[in-house]
């Protein structure tokens, strides 16, 4: 496990990413198609923003100390979240091979061969709501390993036959960081 990249991929227990509270408005209303699935999750911020709403919510991490500080923050608002210690990016990838989640959330986290097994891994009509840093991050600092930094375009292209809701490709502010975006639906079978 990359350290440089593990600390990127620990989340503080702040409020959910931006990204997915502009969309929330798509775990509400009509039901997903399966329980939410928080990959390299820290504290589960953004998974348990979805336990808040009534989803079922699965959070993957490697560190035991973040998924402590998940379960923590999960009983602190009276919610129930489902903790898996996992390295991702060791032996098989632990996602299910069948189609098993409603959505999927990735934030700050990059390891290119989970996207076969996260478009698996969503059922038909599921959400994937993917930000992560691109090569511009370099200039702003951590990461700056080309395997945690996407190239132009990579991520829209992963996911190319999905219904794109939501493209962005560039600089966010506070903190400064060059990031990709993607929400997008699976197609239905």
């Amino acid at each position: 496990m990359n350290l440089e990249h593990e600390s990127l991929s620990s989340h503080s227990d702040q409020e959910a990413a931006e990204l997915l509270v502009d969309f929330l408005w798509l775990f509400r209303g009509k039901p997903l198609p399966g329980p939410v699935l928080d990959l390299a999750c820290g504290d589960c911020r953004n998974g348990i923003e979805a336990a808040r709403l009534g989803h079922a919510v699965h959070c993957c991490d490697v560190s035991r100390e973040a998924l402590s500080r998940a379960e923590s923050l999960a009983r602190t608002y009276g919610v129930s979240i489902e903790i898996h210690q996992v390295d991702l990016e060791q032996g098989d990838p632990p996602i299910p091979a069948e189609e098993t989640y409603g959505a999927v959330l990735v934030f700050r986290y990059l390891y290119r061969p989970l996207f076969p097994c996260i478009r698996k891994a969503l059922k038909p009509g599921g959400v994937l709501i993917y930000e992560t840093f691109t090569v511009d991050q370099a200039r702003f600092g951590k990461p700056r390993n080309p395997d945690f930094l996407l190239k132009p375009g990579e991520l829209r292209d992963a996911f190319r036959d999905w219904e794109v809701l939501h493209y962005f490709e560039g600089i966010k502010s506070n903190p400064d960081r060059a990031v990709a975006q993607l929400v997008c639906r699976k197609p239905d079978a």
